[in-house]
């Protein structure tokens, strides 16, 4: 039998608003970080930026009717802070109205809204006050969340308040890949506390306001030794699953930072941990630890890493430019990563579905009962499209199939996982790749915006209309 899936488990599809709302500078909206960042020369890989992405700021009402046409049971979204509160100052009326007829359109088409507050795009003028490494931020953000419950709480169960914290302090603020393009192992620390300090008071803000059900989406990965038996190779493992997985889970579900790579990265750079430590004032951990409702994990490849160093380079698909990053892990030194033989992505990232399976089970085994949701997952191909405008883009159909039957594997296993939002909805820009790498299960031709389903569009609408994967 194929794998099936609950009554009640939910299908849903994924996008950000920089990456797809455009409309950069209309209505009251102005610049955020990644308006600033893909300006940078050598910043975005083919030198464009979101000023128009796809438009979907006018184009939401045929978007909708996209997805309620596949079936689509929800849609995650962000809500862009530069356009809800310019600079981080006042609300703006018009820039709320939008979400309120984009939710409003999801509502009549029976599709339930899912808002994730903050996908990376944080007000310019915030971030030339600190951005995420000053502690004032953090209030800005909540002033910002309860903007959001004010206009929407009535409409909106579901809030995601953070997507992904590891990139925007890691990959944004120590390794200098993403907006707003610091590299500093000190930076990367400040905002990685004071994002999850964002996270942990705005929970408890939106719960005095009455939200019904609060999360946060981390990108977790699987750290696995090249060869376990190998103790350098065991510590690489270690060091990667430390920043990348247990930095912020460990706060969020445990209430304590993992002391190991504290360790770690104090040895590569002790000013930067006593910055770090400096900065988590009593009580902090308390309030990053706030009671949530639900835990998003967004998986797409794993980390198969050794002390060895290997013929094959390192993996494609973490700098795409030719300008200057450093590792995002500070303590990466002697860390090597190497290649399984796997089939790969368009983003070079090795395809490993049982990799899926083994996180949420993982997760759900050391961390937490919560309900668990696949908040992204999916796959850049290189897309052809047909003499009859078509687009049969096998390999994403397969990779749908296959994680989808390894999200159902992990429900057989007892995790508790509820539902699976494929990443994306549609082609978009695709943060420092630009417009170069294609996610979605809807092609977009970027000239005239046409949307067109592709194969992977109509498997993903046959797989929910059966709650089954063939």
């Amino acid at each position: 039998m194929p794998p099936r899936f609950a009554p009640d488990f939910l299908f849903g599809a994924a996008t950000a608003a920089y990456q797809v709302e455009g409309a950069a500078f209309e209505d009251g909206r102005t610049a955020s970080i990644w308006d600033a960042f893909a300006r940078i020369p050598g910043a975005v890989i083919d030198a464009d930026n979101g000023d128009v992405a796809v438009d979907q700021y006018h184009r939401y009402r045929d978007d909708v009717a996209l997805m309620r046409e596949l079936g689509i049971q929800a849609y995650r979204f962000s809500s862009s802070w530069s356009r809800v509160r310019p600079d981080g100052g006042a609300p703006n009326p018009k820039g709320i109205d939008y979400y309120e007829r984009l939710v409003d359109a999801l509502l009549e088409a029976g599709i339930a809204p899912w808002l994730t507050l903050y996908h990376w795009d944080m007000p310019q003028a915030l971030e030339e006050l600190g951005g995420w490494t000053s502690r004032d931020t953090v209030d800005r953000f909540v002033e910002y969340a309860a903007t959001m419950h004010d206009a929407l709480g009535d409409r909106v169960e579901t809030w995601t308040t953070l997507n992904e914290p590891w990139c925007s302090s890691f990959l944004s603020y120590t390794a200098g890949a993403h907006a707003p393009g610091r590299q500093s192992v000190e930076d990367g620390l400040l905002a990685s506390h004071h994002l999850l300090l964002a996270h942990g008071t705005a929970a408890r803000e939106l719960r005095g306001r009455g939200a019904q059900r609060i999360g946060i989406t981390l990108n977790l990965t699987n750290a696995i030794p090249v060869d376990p038996a190998d103790d350098g190779d065991a510590d690489a493992a270690r060091r990667i699953d430390g920043q990348f997985n247990r930095w912020f889970l460990d706060p969020l579900l445990r209430g304590s930072h993992p002391r190991d790579v504290v360790d770690d990265i104090r040895a590569v750079d002790p000013s930067a941990v006593d910055a770090f430590e400096a900065a988590v004032e009593p009580g902090d951990l308390a309030t990053i630890s706030s009671p949530i409702d639900f835990l998003g994990v967004n998986y797409y490849h794993g980390e198969y890493v050794s002390a060895t160093p290997d013929a094959v380079p390192v993996r494609g698909g973490e700098a795409p430019t030719e300008r200057p990053t450093r590792s995002p892990y500070p303590s990466h030194e002697g860390i090597h990563w190497r290649e399984r033989g796997l089939p790969r992505t368009g983003m070079g990232w090795e395809i490993e579905p049982a990799g899926l399976t083994s996180l949420l089970e993982r997760v759900a085994r050391e961390y937490t009962a919560l309900p668990l949701y696949v908040t992204e997952n999916g796959a850049a191909f290189d897309d052809v499209v047909g003499p009859d405008g078509g687009i049969e883009d096998r390999e994403r159909a397969q990779y749908l199939r296959d994680h989808l039957a390894a999200v159902a594997a992990a429900i057989e296993a007892g995790v508790d996982v509820r539902g699976y939002f494929y990443w994306s909805l549609v082609d978009n820009f695709e943060w420092a790749w630009g417009y170069a790498k294609r996610f979605g299960i809807v092609h977009v031709d970027y000239e005239t915006q046409r949307r067109t389903p592709k194969r992977s569009a109509r498997e993903y609408q046959r797989i929910i209309a059966d709650r089954a994967v063939a």
